[in-house]
């Protein structure tokens, strides 16, 4: 009798421990990742695997000359969920921007937003490792290519005065 109450709790912790590591061991949601990722900066900057893949590459006063930089976190832009949310917005103007996930696999997706007819003005690059989704890579206007070198710092700085009311409002 003994044994068998003894058995029985084996089985029970033993059942317990296999439904945990399998819970574990699931992937993310998506969706829930990119609703966490786009309401909380903190959790925003964890999710990010800095450097980046590709630097942000810049002309040097020469208007010849590539300089590239290493994407750091400093750099980084944070993004709202207006700015990953997707659709075609037509403005007074004419012009359509479309934002869309362009690759939507089972591991790997790409955000890309812009203008019809021209070069996406961001693109984020999710992937998922270890069941848990990162942004490996990223283009984001606030660094393109006409962007001269000597106001990279002033960009810089730019960029941490929106983060920090992102910050305030979604710590």
């Amino acid at each position: 009798m003994y044994m068998k109450a003894i058995q029985s709790v084996f089985c029970l912790f033993a059942a317990l421990m296999l439904t945990t590591l399998n819970s574990l061991a699931a992937e993310e949601d998506f969706k829930t990742f990119l609703q966490k990722f786009t309401s909380s900066a903190s959790f925003q900057y964890s999710r990010v695997k800095f450097p980046l893949k590709s630097p942000i590459t810049l002309l040097k006063d020469d208007g010849e000359t590539e300089q590239t930089f290493p994407f750091t976190r400093e750099k980084w832009a944070l993004l709202d969920e207006e700015t990953l949310k997707e659709g075609n917005i037509t403005e007074e103007e004419g012009g359509v921007y479309i934002s869309r996930f362009t690759v939507d696999e089972a591991a790997h997706k790409e955000f890309e937003a812009g203008y019809d007819e021209s070069e996406p003005s961001l693109r984020v690059v999710f992937e998922l490792i270890g069941g848990k989704w990162y942004v490996t890579d990223c283009y984001n206007d606030w660094y393109n290519f006409d962007l001269p070198v000597g106001e990279l710092k002033e960009t810089i700085q730019t960029v941490q005065e929106e983060n920090k009311a992102f910050e305030e409002q979604h710590p």
